[in-house]
């Protein structure tokens, strides 16, 4: 069988979905479509204008006295959805009589993406699953209503699959913008069976893939709770320590509530102290060779050393609440905070501790125009501090147990791509023939 860059994903979900389970159709014959390879001998190859008519929306958002009102699908109702029904709260707007006629919603239309900022977003797809009158087909989406003899469901997995979507973007014009032509999305080339089997490949995706859905919202889920364990982890051992039988005493902050009674006060001056960052020296001065750390992450650009290691890092902006823990000599850019004293604390404690105090940072930044963070507001918040000795085994703790959730973390995600790898996978497999799911 003779696959392009589409085949090969769709007959990798044959064997991967397929094992005891689906098999390939029992005739094949050449598409004479490089991508599509070989089809079910009694498919068709064919244009999407051989089984749909194509519009591009020009409704906007504006309402304009004297048009009617009316409810307008947009963009993300699109892109966040692959059916379109009651159950989406579309947006007012207004239309003339010859848009509406043309652009309102009946059910087995399908709707796509035609311009984005990206690639990646042309030609995302959803079916309207149910008659929707006076709710209208809105700006940046292509309106496709299939004919008699195409299921729209059908058509709509069809053209989410790798090999069909892979045609528009690449047909999509632009550099910072993306954009279909009508012609484009005209043109693109289908694999179609009979509309009993497309109802019954729809049918089939249908069931199948909320299945999958459901198997990734549930790890999901676990993610969110593994995340907020750890989340308590580190607040319950940078507040409490690790002495459940401790003594206690009142901090006398009102957020900090109760701490280790020989725990210190301390406003966070004086268990860390930040620096703004600088702008990067100019081209005239030694260029130096340790690496620059800015909002996005460590550059791979250079400079001369200003901050010893170890350092702690956050961002001005863009990135509060985050902290990293710098372990060798860096150039920390000027949308950054970096520690220039650590008073002699142990900087994995630190870290944890601000990390527990994050949404303090948060709170401070949303105070301003622009959020971010002004040292000198942080600096007068109260923390508890114990000594050297204990932040190293809280430390110690923390580093060992935090690393125990990521690693659970990282196998949920790895499932969780697992799945969505199969769902993709199937979906092509399924609208190319390559598993027959009569």
């Amino acid at each position: 069988m003779t696959v392009g860059f589409a085949g090969a994903e769709a007959s990798g979900a044959a064997s991967i979905a397929g094992v005891g389970k689906y098999r390939p159709y029992p005739a094949y014959k050449d598409s004479g479509v490089e991508w599509l390879g070989e089809i079910p001998a009694h498919w068709e190859v064919k244009r999407l204008k051989e089984v749909a008519t194509v519009q591009l929306s020009s409704i906007d958002k504006k309402t304009v006295e004297g048009q009617e009102t009316v409810r307008l699908c947009n963009y993300v109702d699109v892109y966040y959805n692959e059916k379109i029904g009651t159950q989406i709260d579309f947006m007012p707007a207004t239309a003339t009589r010859d848009q509406i006629r043309r652009f309102s919603l009946r059910s087995g239309d399908v709707l796509i993406t035609k311009d984005s900022e990206t690639w990646t977003d042309i030609a995302v797809p959803a079916v309207v699953t149910e008659d929707l009158p006076g709710t209208l087909c809105g700006y940046h989406l292509a309106h496709i209503r299939p004919d008699s003899q195409c299921d729209g469901t059908f058509l709509s997995w069809n053209i989410s699959a790798i090999g069909p979507r892979g045609q528009y973007q690449i047909s999509a014009n632009g550099i910072t913008r993306f954009d279909l032509t009508r012609d484009a999305i005209r043109s693109a080339t289908l694999a179609v069976p009979p509309q009993a089997e497309q109802c019954a490949i729809a049918a089939f995706l249908d069931r199948e893939t909320v299945k999958i859905d459901a198997l990734v919202a549930k790890k999901e889920r676990l993610i969110e709770l593994l995340q907020e364990k750890h989340t308590a982890l580190i607040s319950y051992a940078v507040t409490r320590g690790l002495d459940p039988d401790v003594p206690m005493k009142d901090s006398g902050v009102e957020w900090l509530e109760e701490i280790p009674a020989h725990w210190e006060v301390k406003q966070l001056r004086w268990a860390i102290t930040f620096q703004r960052g600088h702008d990067l020296p100019s081209d005239d001065r030694e260029e130096g060779n340790v690496p620059v750390v800015s909002s996005s992450g460590i550059s791979s650009a250079h400079s001369k050393a200003v901050a010893p290691a170890p350092g702690i890092v956050t961002g001005r902006y863009g990135t509060i609440g985050q902290f990293h823990l710098i372990d060798q000599p860096y150039w920390p850019l000027n949308t950054m905070l970096y520690s220039i004293d650590l008073h002699g604390n142990e900087p994995r404690f630190t870290r944890y501790m601000l990390i527990h105090l994050a949404p303090l940072f948060l709170l401070h930044s949303a105070k301003l125009a622009v959020p971010g963070v002004d040292r000198n507001d942080i600096h007068a918040e109260h923390t508890g501090v114990p000594d050297v000795v204990e932040q190293r085994g809280i430390g110690d703790f923390l580093d060992r147990e935090t690393a125990k959730i990521d690693a659970l973390v990282a196998k949920v995600q790895e499932a969780i791509n697992s799945l969505q790898e199969l769902r993709t996978a199937l979906i092509s497999a399924a609208v190319t023939g390559k598993i027959d799911v009569r």
